[in-house]
């Protein structure tokens, strides 16, 4: 997988509301996004010097981070994902992983997956061994996401963020999430080699601008 470009804006309730309009009017959804949205919940792995906050808060250029993720509270599904980003740009991999190896690994027990046959699960596991990496904050939203074929162009409205005071009830749906407090919405922008001048057009906003938001990080206040 190619590296890609990502804008990040923030926005209040009235611009979510003004770009859902907007996107849905000439966009195409996600078919994953049934009904027109789904939630996501992840749960992020640091370690105790916070790694991976602080990399992200002193905008390290060259950084990388680990998450699990599963949707619509779908245990069926769960995902290994591995972000990095370079030089301003965004790469992810990801894998698949069974009930059991999602359970061990947001426990933080990865000597049961070192010998995984898949590379990202044994990347994740020397990570906790060698850097200390283990599972530290959940995090959780809503998504409504748009598609574009030409540019692989990808965006979303992201709302509703919530976490957890602890990372053990990632696996259970029904575990008690908080609102973050004055959390924005998000709108992403994401495109290979070119983002077509009318989707430039379509997500303008007054008074925004490109930030480095972080769910994760705004998510760490409570821990």
């Amino acid at each position: 997988m190619n590296f890609r470009h990502e804008w990040k804006h923030e926005i209040n309730r009235a611009e979510l509301t003004a770009l859902h309009t907007r996107l849905s009017a000439v966009l195409a959804l996600d078919p994953h996004a049934l009904g027109g949205s789904y939630s996501i919940r992840s749960l992020y792995f640091d370690n105790l010097q916070d790694k991976v906050l602080r990399e992200k808060i002193n905008g390290v250029n060259n950084r990388e981070k680990f998450r699990l993720r599963y949707y619509n509270g779908d245990l069926s599904f769960i995902l290994l994902e591995k972000k990095m980003k370079y030089n301003g740009l965004c790469r992810k991999e990801q894998t698949p992983l069974s009930h059991w190896e999602a359970q061990a690994l947001s426990k933080g027990c990865w000597k049961t997956l070192a010998s995984s046959s898949q590379p990202l699960v044994q990347e994740l596991c020397r990570n906790m061994l060698f850097q200390g990496l283990f599972p530290k904050t959940i995090v959780e939203y809503t998504r409504e996401p748009f598609i574009f074929i030409p540019g692989n162009v990808r965006v979303t409205l992201d709302y509703g963020l919530r976490t957890s005071l602890s990372p053990t009830g990632f696996l259970d749906p029904t575990c008690a999430t908080i609102p973050v407090r004055e959390a924005p919405a998000i709108l992403e922008v994401k495109w290979d080699g070119f983002l077509p001048s009318f989707i430039r057009d379509l997500v303008q906003t007054p008074g925004t601008r490109t930030s480095a938001f972080s769910k994760y990080a705004v998510c760490r206040i409570y821990g």
